[in-house]
């Protein structure tokens, strides 16, 4: 068993199910990097005795990055010939996550960390390798690569259509409280969209012109961003027609940067009615930055969005945690501004601040 330091619980004898006081949203993500949450049934039992223990009520486990799915994909194996990340083979993380979290009343979500990138400095790894022309296309016909990511093209219609069957085959097989995308589903950087069929694509649509070659030009900076919102839309629908009750979520960027860098136009999303839950990661290092920024979101919703809307918080980054005055103040600032919830990145940060969350489980913060 992984030795897992819990909020006010220990790893080896199972806490006493507790019933939380407060019945509001509490998140955080479980991801296979810098931890090893998902490496055993046991430490997934001792992961979601952790979450428990600190009065998280909903968990968003990876199930997608690298290219690779944590949990057997009969599309993957057919498609490109491997059925689940090798570490994992044997295993079913994704089945073992759901019946231990629920068995302490907490929802599973199935989070599709990578999205439309592929790879991380693989040149585009096994996807792009099976399906080249699948490939995001910068201006000097170069594959986009942004931060180390490799990226798919998401306005080809193939490339969007293999993402929606991927989620979809999670709602189908899975008894899942909800599926996420992030800063990576539905995004795409900027500088793509000088593939051939995107190139033909907004010719048609413009009098044979070509796409501008300034990245930032605004109409076509929200030519791209429409065909995103758009798939955001199809994916919304699908999975609703599967299963109703299924929550559709997203963690963007925040906005406007994340429309300027990534395409991603949350507030449409909203809007539009096309996502349940946006919880953007307004992720900083000081009270000032995350207030102003906090106060920035909110000025993007509406008495009708607002209830969809919770803050994506930093809670650990490497070796990085906020101080716990910064945590709190965090959370005065998420209460103060209507909030009463919120979600934390990253789940290894929850055992940090053992007196902390032992209020935020009673419902003190």
């Amino acid at each position: 068993m992984v030795s897992i330091v819990s909020c006010g619980a220990s790893d080896k004898d199972e806490p006493t199910p507790q019933t939380t006081t407060n019945k509001s949203f509490r998140g955080t993500w479980i991801t296979s990097a810098a931890s090893q949450a998902l490496s055993s049934r046991d430490s997934i039992r001792a992961a979601v005795n952790v979450c428990d223990a600190c009065g998280i009520n909903n968990i968003f486990v990876v199930v997608w990055n690298q290219g690779r799915t944590f949990y057997p994909s009969a599309l993957m194996k057919n498609t490109f010939g491997v059925e689940i990340a090798s570490q994992y083979a044997g295993r079913d993380p994704l089945q073992e996550m759901i019946e231990e979290a629920h068995k302490k009343n907490i929802k599973v979500h199935a989070w599709f960390e990578y999205g439309f990138s592929t790879s991380y400095s693989q040149n585009g790894g096994l996807i792009l390798q099976t399906k080249p022309t699948w490939a995001a296309k910068d201006q000097s016909g170069n594959l986009v690569v942004k931060n180390g990511f490799d990226w798919m093209n998401a306005f080809l219609p193939e490339v969007q259509q293999f993402m929606i069957d991927l989620v979809s085959e999670v709602v189908r097989n899975y008894d899942v409280d909800g599926v996420q995308g992030d800063d990576r589903m539905p995004a795409l950087p900027s500088t793509a969209g000088y593939d051939d069929y995107t190139v033909n694509l907004y010719k048609q649509q413009h009098n044979g012109s070509s796409p501008p070659t300034d990245i930032k030009n605004t109409d076509w900076l929200n030519w791209r961003t429409a065909i995103l919102t758009e798939f955001m839309g199809r994916l919304y629908s699908t999975v609703k027609g599967i299963k109703s009750s299924v929550t559709v979520s997203c963690a963007p960027s925040i906005y406007p940067w994340g429309r300027d860098e990534y395409l991603q136009d949350w507030p449409s999303w909203l809007k539009k009615g096309y996502v349940d839950l946006v919880i953007p990661q307004i992720y900083r290092y000081d009270i000032s930055s995350y207030q102003s920024t906090l106060a920035q979101q909110v000025s993007y919703l509406d008495a009708t969005t607002m209830s969809k809307f919770y803050p994506g918080l930093l809670l650990q980054n490497g070796t990085t945690n906020p101080t716990e005055d910064f945590l709190k103040n965090m959370i005065i600032s998420n209460r103060g501004s209507g909030f009463t919830g919120e979600s934390f990145w990253f789940f290894e940060g929850l055992k940090k601040f053992p007196a902390f969350f032992t209020l935020y489980k009673q419902g003190k913060l």
